[in-house]
C-alpha cells in the first residue's frame, strides 16, 4: 500500500475533514483514504465521452424519430 502526504492543506478543511471522520467514528486517515477511494473510482469526463463513443447505436432511433417524438408529446 502506497503513502501519501498531503502539504499545504489549508486549516479550515483539514478542520472540516476531522469533523467528518469524528463524526463517522473513524480516524483521520481511514476517512480520507475512504474519501480518495470514492474519488478514484469515478470515471473521467474523457472515459464518459470514450464511453457513450464506443456504444453499439444500431438499434437506436433515429434524428427524425426522435424529433417525431418530441412533437407528439408536445400535442
Amino acid at each position: 500500500m502506497a503513502t501519501l502526504y498531503v502539504r499545504d492543506v489549508p486549516e479550515g478543511v483539514a478542520q472540516t475533514l476531522k469533523e467528518r471522520a469524528a463524526a463517522e467514528g473513524t480516524s483521520l486517515s481511514a476517512y480520507v483514504v475512504a474519501q480518495l477511494d470514492l474519488i478514484a473510482s469515478r470515471p473521467t469526463n474523457a472515459e464518459i465521452a470514450q464511453r457513450l463513443r464506443d456504444r453499439d447505436r444500431t438499434e437506436a432511433p433515429s434524428t427524425s424519430e426522435i424529433v417525431e417524438a418530441l412533437r407528439e408529446s408536445r400535442r
